[in-house]
């Protein structure tokens, strides 16, 4: 994986007008909030930090005040045609991991994760894991860092495994829905937030619509994996291996997402969470408030002080 140089990002407030007004000048409350793709892009291919055979594609590129909380998302490939170790274990803090595995296999026994199987890692005050690969292997997955509130910033470290066969999913209508996070089209998942977070794996039929709700102050943005969507009233067209972002709100309440599958289908995998107004600072594996929570956290890695995700109490580690 490719990690972000140091920086310092500040937030801007989002504006848009979402009430009308009737002919006294009083604002009404029952306008219908719509979710329009505003940002269009393919992200391209790079070379992995494994080496031959590994491919990432770096999903976001917009600026951090642009996607709070969204921090970066990877699009993961390797191939890997040899035994020969790579990776190895490596530090994380101050943010959340989500992995999302699409192809292949991911871990090693109990850790094992197969397709769909979804993982979300607390890196918190600060933990150590592995991702050493020592066979051949091919697979794909997506990962997600997305940034803690400032006062959860240092919780305890904790995983949270949704293995797909206890995902919430429902089909209706030639629309597939399997939920991994949050609240979407009358699911709940059981992974528990510390920032409110939607992420669905969605396929659709040719040519089937739908309409599905929203908040309307989630930062949101979908990525197709497979086919094309019409997005929105406007139904500008999203096609496999493009990332389209929503129109930005500041309100509350719900919003509706119209999507159209193209004649061969889609499947998207579907990002919304709510942004968090707060400033990161971001170096390697670390995230944090200031540059002293970076020197800071680089100390307890050299002087050993963080601990290896594997071992953490049982409380620590949910499988659902």
């Amino acid at each position: 994986m490719h990690f972000p140089l140091l920086k310092v990002y500040t937030v801007s407030e989002k504006e848009s007008e979402v009430a009308s007004k009737n002919s006294d000048g009083y604002k009404t409350d029952f306008m219908i909030i719509k979710r329009e793709l505003t940002k269009v892009y393919a992200p391209e291919n790079q070379l992995g930090l494994l080496g031959a055979g590994h491919i990432a594609r770096p999903v976001m590129m917009n600026k951090f005040s642009e996607t709070d909380p969204f921090i970066l998302l990877m699009d993961d490939v390797l191939d890997k045609k040899n035994e020969k170790p790579v990776g190895g274990p490596h530090p994380h803090a101050g943010f959340e991991a989500v992995t999302l595995v699409l192809e292949g296999e991911l871990g090693h026994g109990a850790n094992k994760m197969k397709p769909g199987d979804f993982e979300l890692m607390t890196a918190g005050s600060g933990l150590i894991h592995n991702e050493t690969i020592d066979k051949i292997v091919r697979r794909r997955i997506l990962q997600l860092w997305i940034t803690l509130p400032k006062k959860d910033r240092w919780v305890n470290p904790r995983v949270q495994k949704l293995p797909a066969a206890h995902a919430p999913k429902k089909f209706k209508n030639g629309v597939h829905i399997l939920l991994y996070s949050g609240s979407f089209a009358g699911l709940t998942s059981p992974i528990r937030n510390y920032v409110p977070l939607i992420i669905a794996d969605v396929e659709m039929a040719s040519r089937v619509s739908t309409i599905q709700e929203i908040p309307a102050s989630y930062n949101s943005f979908l990525y197709v994996l497979r086919g094309s969507v019409k997005v929105g009233e406007e139904e500008k067209i999203l096609n496999e291996d493009e990332v389209g972002w929503l129109n930005a709100l500041s309100c509350d309440g719900q919003s509706e997402l119209r999507l159209t599958a193209g004649e061969e289908g889609v499947r998207f995998v579907l990002y919304a969470a709510k942004p968090q107004g707060e400033n990161i600072v971001a170096y390697g594996p670390f995230i944090g408030d200031t540059s002293e929570d970076i020197n800071r956290l680089n100390l307890e890695y050299r002087r050993g002080r963080m601990r290896h995700i594997s071992t953490a109490p049982e409380t620590q580690i949910v499988i659902w």
